[in-house]
This record gives structure tokens, sequence and C-alpha cells, in this order.
């Protein structure tokens, strides 16, 4: 398979399940902010961003654009750092 194949798309969506019930509403805040922190991190291992330190918020706000999801916060872009920093 040809390298420009693997970057055209580096994200799929996977299929959404639904949520636990009765969990407070902080709960879901971090669950979901976990969720697409990884998934950013993912599109920037997949881009060539492979330090923490190459990720500036304005890179991690890019690849969220370019995988179709809202831009994130300061402590999102803050735990995709982090997730960077710590599968190492």
């Amino acid at each position: 398979m040809p390298a420009a194949a693997l970057k055209q798309k580096p994200y799929e969506p996977v299929e959404k399940r639904p949520l636990p019930a009765g969990r407070p509403r902080e709960w879901y805040v971090t669950h979901n902010r976990r969720l697409k922190a990884m998934r950013l991190a993912i599109a920037l291992l997949d881009s060539g961003v492979y330090l923490p330190n190459q990720a500036r918020n304005e890179t991690i706000r890019g690849a969220a654009e370019t995988i179709g999801v809202h831009a994130p916060s300061d402590t999102t872009c803050h735990m995709v750092r982090a997730l960077m920093r710590y599968s190492r």
C-alpha cells in the first residue's frame, strides 16, 4: 500500500455506544475529554508529530480540524501532550 494512501485519512470514526447512566456530570465530561485527547494524539502521531514539545496548541487544533472534531480547549491540548509523553 503506498504511503500516500495512509496519509489521506488518518482517522476513522468508531461506532458510538451509549454511556452508562447514573454517573455524575463531571464523569461524562472527563470521559469525553479523554476520548477526544486520544483521537487527537493518534492523528498527530499519524501526521508525523511524535514528541510532546512539537504539539503546540495550534498544531493540535489543526489536527482537530483535519479529523473533523471541534477545536479542543487548552485543558484537552495539555492532555494530548501528556498522552504523548507517557506513551513513550
